[in-house]
């Protein structure tokens, strides 16, 4: 039995983790509808009156699933408190956020309504690495397989920070299976389809039939650094016998080596099945084997250019092996199509997943390693937390603060500093071409 399916048992045992009452409870004392308007609406300044409308809001699509599996489209609101009025009226089970589109929502049905902005979003789920992890199946989650969420955020959060230049992302757990990242940056919001193709494409790689990773020599720069963030993942975590065990058996080993040249992997399985060595010895043993056989296959090129070619043909072949083994397990696998199109949903961030009753908390993806999605709290926690708590504000009271203190001091305070010196400047420009000064 998984982690999170002990945690579920354990919240049967003191009650339910969701519920239609449970959700009211929510959504009429806990959830941050004025920070999350203010993230929506791109709005600076301190937390605005919730009566007050704000412009971005008239023009946002939200997309609720009722009880039933009933969907509605196109819901838009113009400010806090008309969406926690909506909210409890409507009671959606599921939270989605659109695009912002270049009319309200009642022009939807119009040949000129299109999309406009939209954050760059990008989604890891879990059940996209059932082939390589030994643990859980499906929507089940544990400390180990979360080893595979870890690297990816590791990689990914590299990848639009450093080659990017990106600097507002914000990490978000799906509240069951895997994570989120909206990307909230003015360049990345507005992003044509095509360039989010183009920029998902870079941080995706290619996979043969087996879903090895198929590299080309020599290795480009963001994967050189990939390899460096998770091949201590690698070693620890799936190679272990603590982890996916990759390296435990003959049958687990002989999928390992089977893309290496038939002789030297068949000298390797050899010399693994004679010796006493641990999964993570034998990793060590096998990047020492590969890093001689490259050694002395490239000094002893020389003898003739026909055997140069073939020796640093078969260097390159065993360097390569290393990042390709490493990257079928631990590179991060995407849904593309999640991140290609203005126009997609993805579940906003402090909703709760109906299956699991946990919140959908943004994280710090710095230490990433410390996060445990068995302990987020379920809405049956929360409603616990309330009753047993002393501190003035619901909120305070329950496990969730830490979660909305995040969001706002470390990822929403700085964003909206941006939004307000863009405008500034934006201002500045305007007037000094009308010649104000």
């Amino acid at each position: 039995m998984t982690e999170v399916e002990n945690n579920n048992n354990n919240n049967n045992n003191k009650g339910p983790a969701f519920s239609e009452d449970l959700l009211r409870m929510y959504y009429a004392r806990l959830f941050p509808y004025e920070l999350f308007c203010q993230w929506l609406a791109y709005e600076p300044g301190p937390s605005p009156d919730p009566t007050k409308p704000l412009e971005k809001l008239g023009t946002r699509e939200l997309c609720f699933t009722l009880k039933d599996d009933i969907y509605c489209r196109y819901q838009t609101f113009g400010c806090a408190a008309e969406l926690k009025a909506m909210m409890l009226k409507k009671m959606p089970h599921k939270i989605d956020i659109g695009a912002v589109f270049n009319s309200p929502m009642r022009d939807h049905k119009s040949p000129s309504f299109r999309a406009d902005e939209r954050e760059l979003v990008f989604d890891v789920d879990l059940s996209d690495y059932d082939d390589v992890r030994t643990c859980c199946q499906g929507a089940t989650v544990c400390r180990k397989c979360w080893q595979f969420i870890v690297a990816a955020v590791k990689v990914l959060d590299a990848i639009l920070r450093y080659d990017f230049g990106f600097d507002h992302l914000l990490w978000v757990y799906s509240g069951r299976r895997g994570v989120h990242c909206w990307v909230c940056d003015r360049v990345a919001r507005e992003l044509t389809n095509e360039a989010r193709t183009a920029l998902v494409s870079y941080c995706s790689l290619a996979r043969s039939s087996d879903h090895a990773a198929a590299l080309t020599w020599p290795l480009h720069p963001s994967l050189a650094r990939a390899f460096d963030i998770v091949e201590p993942i690698f070693a620890r975590d799936v190679v272990s016998d603590d982890g996916q065990q990759l390296l435990a058996t003959p049958e687990n080993w002989t999928k390992v080596l089977r893309r290496l040249p038939d002789d030297t992997a068949a000298l390797i399985a050899d010399h693994w099945a004679t010796r006493d060595s641990t999964p993570a010895q034998k990793w060590a043993a096998l990047k020492t084997q590969l890093r001689t056989t490259t050694t002395t296959t490239t000094t002893t090129a020389n003898a003739s250019d026909r055997s140069a070619a073939k020796k640093q043909k078969r260097a390159v072949v065993s360097d390569l092996w290393k990042y390709e083994t490493v990257f079928a397990y631990v590179y991060p696998r995407l849904d593309d199509n999640v991140s290609k199109q203005r126009n997609h949903l993805l579940k906003a961030p402090f909703a709760a997943h109906p299956k699991t009753g946990r919140v959908c908390v943004p994280f710090d993806p710095t230490i990433v390693e410390d996060f445990d999605p068995c302990a987020v709290p379920t809405l049956g926690d929360l409603a616990a937390q309330i009753d047993a708590g002393e501190a003035d504000t619901d909120l305070a009271k329950t496990d969730l603060r830490h979660a909305v203190d995040f969001f706002k001091r470390s990822f929403l305070a700085p964003l909206l500093g941006a939004v307000a010196k863009e405008r500034h400047d934006q201002r500045e420009r305007e007037a000094a071409a009308a010649g104000l000064f």
